[in-house]
């Protein structure tokens, strides 16, 4: 059986049913995608503040040796 957009089908409280249901799974990975995106964002900002909290000196560590040379 082909439908035609627009055209009604013999079944329009499951066809409003099936709509309904579509949209939610739809609005739910959208949801699902961007907490997964978030959750990602604070990881790599969390690690990239490690990583300067790891390196307090930065350059000066490295110009503090060649002076001692």
């Amino acid at each position: 059986m082909v439908f035609v957009p627009g055209e009604k089908s013999g079944n329009e409280p499951e066809e409003a049913k099936l709509q309904s249901t579509s949209k939610q799974i739809v609005q739910n990975a959208i949801l699902q995608a961007v907490q997964q995106v978030s959750q990602e964002s604070r990881r790599r900002e969390s690690r990239t503040s490690d990583n300067r909290a790891h390196c307090p000196l930065g350059g000066q560590e490295l110009t503090n040796k060649h002076e001692k040379k």
